[in-house]
């Protein structure tokens, strides 16, 4: 599990800074000119129920894998310029980050895309499980839409 801003894809306990890892992206190249984000939160609601608690757990190397796989297709099918892809793992807060997906590239069109798609894959293919605690229990969370 790294916790280094270099990597381009990470999995961390630790909180990100959204502000920090766009700079980092920004001095990939000189010739970016779109860069689109995708910040996903814990939210306190989910099916009608209240949430008091978020946790994630992995597969490492596994998930760690994925990301990377998700990163590299993404440059490839969408012609961006680059990608990274952070996501939280442990207890979540309420209003705390999980994952940050960064996409640049010379214009907006591609890295909207390559965002969209890099997110929809993250949820289908990663061995990444969310568990919620609501009033009525825990409930690991099987669909994401």
């Amino acid at each position: 599990m790294s916790t280094t801003t270099d990597s381009k894809v990470r999995i961390q306990l630790e909180d990100f800074s959204v502000t920090d890892e766009i700079e980092a992206m920004k001095k990939v190249s000189r010739n970016i000119g779109g860069i689109t984000t995708f910040l996903g939160t814990g939210r306190e609601m989910s099916k009608g129920e209240n949430i008091t608690k978020l946790n994630f757990e992995h597969y490492p190397k596994m998930a760690e894998k994925k990301l990377e796989e998700i990163r590299v297709q993404s440059i490839k099918d969408f012609g961006i310029i680059d990608m990274s892809i952070i996501h939280r793992i442990g207890p979540i807060d309420i209003g705390e980050n999980i994952v940050l997906i960064v996409a640049v590239g010379e214009h907006r069109a591609e890295t909207f895309k390559a965002c969209e798609w890099a997110i929809a894959e993250l949820k289908r293919t990663t061995p990444i499980w969310k568990r919620e605690t609501t009033s009525t229990g825990e409930v690991w969370v099987q669909d994401t839409p």
